[in-house]
């Protein structure tokens, strides 16, 4: 099993580039990790909001196989403690041969065609990030529940 973690646009941020790599980088200790960044769409100005969503869900779906477990990173999903996210990666784990695959959307969201392939939907908190705050984040939090997982002392409980 294999986690992959795909992002529509990039970050520009340096800081938060440093950030990625090095979470990134720290990954790759635990568990076979990809990601993906998907080009920014152009000439927004001449689409509509549901336009921009379905372009966008189009270039996600290009990238995803049916042996792979969707989950969304989505302000409606469901929200875990760090730990209780370490167990949900333990069960799925052990209940699944699939990839996993974590998602970030535009800044729109996502379009239905992507919401109707997902398996499930996360969010990381009832605040709002800005999208290239997000792909840190949450590569902070796979790391820590990968620590978590094995007992490291990385997170404190």
């Amino acid at each position: 099993m294999k986690i992959k973690f795909i992002c529509v646009g990039k970050t520009v941020e340096s800081f938060l580039k440093e950030g990625e790599l090095n979470f990134q980088n720290r990954l790759k200790h635990y568990i076979p990790f990809e990601r993906m960044d998907l080009p920014d769409l152009k000439n927004l100005k001449n689409l509509s909001t549901d336009q921009i969503k379905l372009e966008e869900g189009k270039l996600i779906l290009k990238q995803l196989s049916p042996h792979q477990e969707i989950i969304l990173l989505d302000e409606n999903g469901h929200q875990f403690s760090s730990v209780d996210f370490a167990h949900f990666l333990d069960s799925t784990f052990l209940r699944s041969s699939k990839d996993l695959v974590f998602v970030i959307g535009g800044p729109y969201g996502f379009s239905e065609e992507v919401y109707a392939r997902a398996n499930n939907k996360f969010s990381l908190s009832k605040m709002t990030f800005s999208h290239q705050m997000v792909r840190m984040i949450f590569l902070e939090q796979l790391y820590r529940a990968l620590t978590i997982r094995k007992g490291e002392p990385y997170h404190h409980s």
